[in-house]
Parts: structure tokens; sequence; C-alpha cells
């Protein structure tokens, strides 16, 4: 599995992490566990949405084999867009 880890600033990260999993609800089932929404896609890939004071922090596995930096530029491009008047961007940490 790789992982690859960042973070997007916002007031409001919890909305941002509702609305992604609520996006991809077709995608593979989702958990809540202590404030941290987990998003198990039927395909193997998992995303792990975990809204702190001023950032949703977004974690994105992928399985051996698969493309890390491809997944995690598809999550990245549909919160921006989701935030797009607030002019919002996921920084990734490599």
């Amino acid at each position: 599995m790789t992982t690859v880890n960042g973070s997007m600033a916002t007031d409001r990260p919890e909305r941002y992490a509702k609305q992604l999993v609520s996006h991809w609800s077709e995608r593979g089932p989702v958990s809540t566990e202590e404030g941290v929404t987990v998003q198990r896609w039927n395909t193997g890939q998992v995303l792990v949405l975990r809204p702190v004071d001023g950032s949703l922090e977004v974690e994105v596995t992928v399985p051996e084999g698969d493309d890390a930096a491809r997944f995690a530029q598809v999550v990245k491009a549909h919160l921006e867009r989701f935030g797009q008047r607030e002019e919002l961007n996921v920084v990734w940490h490599l």
C-alpha cells in the first residue's frame, strides 16, 4: 500500500469531509471513528479525512501497483472544486 498525506486550510473541515464522501457514496462504505471519516473504496483505495482546527487533514492510500499521485490529484481536484468560492487548496506533504 502507498499512502500520501496532505492538508487543506479551511474554517469548515467537517463540511468538506462530509461533502466528499457523500459525492463518492457509491465507491464504498464510509465509517466515522472519533471524528475521523474513513471511506474504503470497493477498488482498494482508502480515503481518511480528519477535521482539525482550521484544516482538513487528508490521507489517501492505494494498493500496491496503483498510482497514488493520480488518486491524490483526483481527491485534490474534487475538494478544491467544492471549495472554489473560498479558493481552497490541498497541499500534499511528500
